[in-house]
């Protein structure tokens, strides 16, 4: 083979290591390997996905688009994360977990958790704030988030049966501006604090904890 500016001509290029160099290209990549990619997820999440830890939200059963929303708006840095402590490894958060992942890994990721079955959590609640906070997501959430707030189809979450601590954190987040919002929710929150203020948060919280 002959040089042209330090560089291999291609047209010298034997046939036989032609079409070996074409096959190789044209190689499918290898999945992700979603045992490993799910094995750190589970310290928190819990095994499929069901959180067992009461700030630590069940994400088995959200739709893939939700899901991919919200480890995208990690890795950008969007989304304050909450600290994890751990005895036996470094402290983390979401931030550095969603750090060097892959986009192939965080799609077989979402895949996978979209197709877990979301398990309501048992939990206390009010009954009577719950009765309040049913009427209050009828008429400020419903739109978005149907069917009391299970439906994953609308790709904003699943509420009903979710952590209530985690919720009171993550509305805090989004009262504060500390979370970003779609306008048409900052418009339904703002309008839920001005005629209810916090007791309306709090009247919505029992009332997706009632929902087992």
């Amino acid at each position: 083979m002959r040089r042209s500016n330090n560089t291999w001509a291609i047209s010298t290029i034997s046939p036989l290591v032609a079409l070996t160099l074409l096959v190789v290209s044209m190689a499918p990549k290898a999945a992700p390997d979603i045992t490993k990619l799910t094995k750190e997820c589970a310290e928190c999440h819990g095994k499929k996905g069901v959180s067992e830890d009461s700030k630590t939200p069940t994400i088995a059963g959200m739709s893939a688009l939700y899901l991919e929303e919200s480890l995208q708006a990690f890795k950008n840095e969007t989304r304050p994360a909450r600290v994890v402590k751990r005895d036996d490894k470094p402290d983390t958060d979401m931030i550095k977990i969603v750090k060097n992942l892959k986009n192939d890994e965080i799609q077989a990721l979402t895949k996978y958790y979209s197709e877990q079955i979301f398990v309501p959590t048992t939990q206390p609640f009010d009954p009577d704030l719950a009765k309040s906070g049913g009427k209050l997501h009828r008429k400020y959430c419903e739109k978005c988030h149907e069917n009391a707030g299970r439906a994953k189809e609308d790709d904003a979450g699943i509420l009903a049966g979710q952590k209530s601590k985690y919720l009171s954190e993550a509305l805090l987040q989004f009262r504060e501006g500390k979370r970003e919002m779609g306008k048409k929710m900052g418009k339904k929150m703002q309008a839920l604090e001005e005629k209810h203020g916090p007791a309306g948060f709090e009247q919505l919280i029992h009332f997706y904890a009632s929902e087992q």
